[in-house]
Parts: C-alpha cells; sequence; structure tokens
C-alpha cells in the first residue's frame, strides 16, 4: 500500500510539472486558403508566334536571349512519368515541336500531356543543342532554357520556382487534347537532318510515328569512368558500338539499361575490348599500349568504372535510313528484352515518339514501351 501511494503521489506531481506541458489546448484555427490556380487562354496575350517562326529567329551556334513580345503556345507532347525524358517537355503546335528545359523532376504532376502551355519568352535563351560541323555533321535541336553561365551549353535549365511560374504558364488542364502523332511510313517523308530544322520541317520536334521498322543489329552507348570529371576527355569516355566492339550490338538484347544491368554485362567480360577513348584519340597504358576497359578490371570488378549508362541507343531502318532509339538508364522499361522476332528481323516494329536530330542524324524518344508496336 506504501509503495502504490508513493508512485500515485510521484505520478501526480510529475502530471503537475513536465506532463502538463505536453497537453496544451488543440489549436482549432483554420489555415488560410491556397490562392487558386491561375490558367491562362490566348486572350491573355498579344500575338502568339508559331514554334517554326521563333526557330527562324535562331541562327546556327548563336544562342541569345530573347526580348519581350515574344510568346508561343503548344500542348505537351510527352511526360516525365516513365522516365525517358529529363527534367524537361516538349510543346507542339501545328509548325512543329521544341523542347522546354525546365529543371525540376515529376513535371507530368504540372504539365499534363495534351495541355495547353504559354511560354513567355522574355529574357529566356534560344539555342540549340547537337549541331556538329562538317561532312559527319548535322543540324541539332532549337530550344529554349536558359542562359548557360558556363559557356559549356546553348541553353541551361530554368531552375528557379519565380522564373518558372512567370514564365512557363498554363492553360486550363481541364482542356486535354493529347496530341496526334505524325504518320511516317517512308524515309523520303522525314526531314533532311544535314538543314532542316524546326523552322523548316514540322515533323522535327513534334510527336510521329515511324512505321515498319527494322532492327538495325547495332548500339551506341556512351559510358563514362566518372560523370563527375571531364565528360568530354577522351580518357573518360568508352564507346559501346560497332567501332569499338566486335559484336555491333555489344551483347545488350534490352531497349535500355539500369545500372544493375551494366554492372552485369561488365563483369562478364564482354566489353574488355572496348578502348578507353573517343573518335580515334585513345588513352594509353605505362607501356605504350592502347587502354581498354579489360585493363581496369580488378579482382573480378571495374573499381574505376562508373556503373551506369546514361542512355541506349538501338539502332533501326527504314529502308536504308538509320534510326537511333534512345532510351533512359533511369526509365522504367530499363532491362525490358527486345523480343527476339524483331532481333532477328523476321518481325518490324512502328515506334511512336518525339523526333530530334542530333548531329545530323535521326532519333527517336519515346514516352513509354507502349510506345513501341511490334508487327509479328
Amino acid at each position: 500500500m506504501k509503495k502504490i501511494f508513493a508512485f500515485s503521489a510521484a505520478l501526480i506531481a510529475l502530471a503537475s510539472c513536465g506532463l502538463k506541458e505536453e497537453f496544451q489546448p488543440v489549436v482549432t484555427g483554420k489555415y488560410e486558403n491556397p490562392a487558386p490556380a491561375v490558367f491562362y487562354t490566348d486572350s491573355d496575350f498579344g500575338k502568339i508566334t508559331t514554334i517554326a517562326d521563333l526557330a527562324k529567329t535562331y541562327k546556327t551556334s548563336t544562342p541569345y536571349v530573347m526580348k519581350a513580345g515574344t510568346v508561343i503556345k503548344g500542348r505537351v507532347s510527352t511526360t516525365d512519368q516513365p522516365g525517358n525524358f529529363y527534367k524537361s517537355f516538349y510543346l507542339q503546335d501545328e509548325t512543329g515541336g521544341i523542347e522546354i528545359k525546365v529543371g525540376k523532376n515529376a513535371l507530368y504532376n504540372d504539365y499534363l500531356e495534351g495541355q495547353t502551355v504559354y511560354v513567355d519568352c522574355e529574357d529566356l535563351s534560344l539555342g540549340m543543342y547537337g549541331y556538329k560541323t562538317g561532312n559527319y555533321g548535322g543540324m541539332g535541336m532549337v530550344q529554349i532554357g536558359f542562359s548557360d553561365a558556363s559557356g559549356s551549353y546553348e541553353t541551361s535549365y530554368l531552375e528557379s520556382p519565380l522564373i518558372i511560374d512567370s514564365h512557363v504558364l498554363r492553360g486550363d488542364p481541364s482542356d486535354i487534347q493529347k496530341v496526334t502523332p505524325y504518320v511516317i511510313t517512308d524515309a523520303t517523308k522525314l526531314p533532311n537532318a544535314k538543314s532542316d530544322t524546326q523552322a523548316t520541317n514540322k515533323y522535327v520536334g513534334s510527336l510521329v510515328t515511324l512505321k515498319g521498322l527494322k532492327y538495325g543489329n547495332e548500339v551506341f552507348v556512351l559510358l563514362y569512368l566518372d560523370s563527375q570529371k571531364d565528360k568530354s576527355s577522351y580518357t573518360n569516355r568508352v564507346f559501346l558500338s560497332s567501332s569499338n566492339c566486335s559484336d555491333p550490338t555489344c551483347g545488350i538484347t534490352t531497349w535500355a539499361m539500369s545500372k544493375s544491368l551494366m554492372t552485369e554485362y561488365l563483369a562478364s567480360g564482354i566489353w574488355d575490348e572496348c578502348k578507353i577513348g573517343s573518335g580515334n584519340t585513345y588513352d594509353t597504358n605505362p607501356d605504350g599500349t592502347t587502354k581498354t576497359l579489360g585493363d581496369l578490371r580488378s579482382n573480378g570488378t571495374y573499381p574505376t568504372v562508373e556503373k551506369a549508362a546514361y542512355s541506349v541507343s538501338q539502332y533501326f531502318k527504314m529502308g536504308t535510313t538509320e534510326i537511333q532509339l534512345r532510351t533512359s538508364g533511369f526509365c522504367k522499361s530499363c532491362d525490358y528484352e527486345i523480343p527476339e522476332s524483331v532481333r532477328k528481323g523476321t518481325a518490324t516494329v512502328d515506334i511512336t515518339g518525339i523526333l530530334t536530330l542530333y548531329q545530323g542524324s535521326y532519333q527517336l524518344v519515346v514516352n513509354s514501351l507502349d510506345d513501341i508496336v511490334v508487327n509479328e
């Protein structure tokens, strides 16, 4: 009884001091309601400039900051939800499509496929990615972003929420009309990859369906030994390609390649013959021999090789014209096998994606694997 009394007295004392601080009256007030979302219509602007007319103002290798009075309008033709697009989305009008470089993830929550979006271009940068001079080069893609202070690229991402919300303006999300892809069945209908841009061909940057593509039995993957170091240095690059491997597919049989799958491929030794370098410039070992991935093997692993493939290009052909299907190593369809019938050439595919140009080559970027239809 004495013990019970002592315990009760202690509990009462505790409640009278420390515990009472934890049981204050509950706040019953209400937070202010957030301001309603603002959606825009044509009437909020003066003249609307077409994507083609905007692209005409760009001069090759001469990015510039746009002045007041230029507004473009289009419908969103991509989604970053499956992971093939990263910190950007494409807008498309009747004249073509263009990439808007918005530096944040999960854009699909803010810019819905088929939603109208206006871009107030004042103080934004118009540049191009992927242009290369010379006989083995060609056009890239005109895009909208911010000025790149480093000078490495013609545009950078819009990073600040204030800048994004001041320039990338949404139309009513209840008015969703998904973009209908253009259908191309013949390579002669493709834009000229050496000279066309969004200024001259409406298919550039647009959602298209390329019909009857045959597997090209070839891949291209760029690996970095360390992505935190100079990505342009030949000592930091490895090309997985027909020019660097006796097997032009480099053994890759999937649409994309995750970090774990790349690690498996690498550990198998299938890429050991690939040289460290780019173009015709290769790194060397202390004895003067050309350095390969195999030389970086140690105790069954490759400790100095970064285990990530940022993109995979699987080659397909429309007639004799090569089309690179580009997929991200972070997409949800990583490691899905390309059907054997496609790889053996007994089946063709119809692929819907954004048609882009890079150094005079055709590239197609899909939203998801659902955009690839196998014709058995």
